[in-house]
């Protein structure tokens, strides 16, 4: 073959070389459409909520190739569930194109359950969300404190602040009702100003409700109460009438006039 070669005038060997490099340089680019998939492409299906194996599965069927790369948590679907994937459904790609899956963990993760003791019971539900876990059944306990968190529990068991729970737990709350457990009588605020009744009240754990201006109040804090809801005294039969009680927590509605009443002293 060399002698072939050498046998050959110069020029000669320059124009087989230049054919050569020509053909070769035709071919390469004829098999580079093929090699690269140019103007080939596919549309890429949903796998979304599909097991990762049934996915992958499907995919490398139509020629795509499969690689898990993340995983999740995702209470809404199941276990092994492909929840992401790369490229997105119905988007045209090149074929064999590489589908990056992220999938729904098999196990859920773990939180710490937080002391909400104390909380009321919006701020402690909202603190539930942020960590995964759930609300689950409310109860109520004679307590000032109204809607505040009195109790914790997981399973009906108190649950102590540190422990170790799945994500989606539920827990349920014991709150307070609003009212104390025991009862009293219902103190007489007319003839007092709002000023003087508020710090009475405050005293017996009593909380003020509605606040009616019955004339032109100008300064609340000096007017006087004319008159309460609950009164002091209720009518338990025709003409008898006995002094009223309420619970600590409970609200009692103001009645304000710039003017101080007369006093009724008959039921005394």
């Amino acid at each position: 073959m060399f002698k072939f070669i050498t046998s050959k005038p110069l020029w000669v060997n320059i124009l087989v070389g230049i054919a050569l490099a020509f053909l070769l340089i035709i071919i390469f680019f004829g098999l580079l459409s093929s090699i690269t998939g140019h103007n080939k492409y596919q549309k890429v299906p949903s796998v979304l909520a599909q097991n990762v194996d049934a996915a992958r599965l499907n995919l490398m069927n139509l020629g795509f190739s499969v690689e898990v790369t993340d995983s999740v948590y995702d209470m809404s679907v199941g276990a092994l569930s492909v929840v992401r994937q790369s490229p997105e459904p119905d988007a045209l790609v090149k074929a064999g194109r590489k589908i990056f899956l992220t999938i729904n963990r098999a196990v859920a993760p773990q939180v710490e359950m937080p002391n909400l003791v104390g909380f009321s019971y919006r701020s402690a539900e909202m603190y539930l969300v942020t960590l995964g876990l759930k609300v689950g059944d409310t109860s109520y306990r004679p307590d000032i404190a109204r809607n505040a968190v009195l109790e914790q529990l997981y399973n009906n068991q108190p649950i102590k602040a540190g422990t170790k729970l799945f994500v989606g737990s539920s827990i349920s709350f014991v709150l307070g009702s609003g009212e104390g457990s025991g009862e009293l009588l219902v103190p007489d605020l007319v003839g007092l100003t709002y000023e003087q009744a508020k710090g009475q009240l405050q005293t017996l754990n009593i909380n003020i409700g509605s606040i009616v201006l019955t004339d032109a109040v100008k300064d609340s804090a000096s007017a006087f109460i004319i008159k309460q809801n609950p009164p002091v005294y209720i009518e338990t039969t025709p003409n008898t009438k006995t002094l009223n009680k309420m619970k600590p927590g409970q609200l009692i509605d103001l009645y304000l006039s710039t003017v101080a009443p007369i006093k009724d002293t008959t039921n005394h």
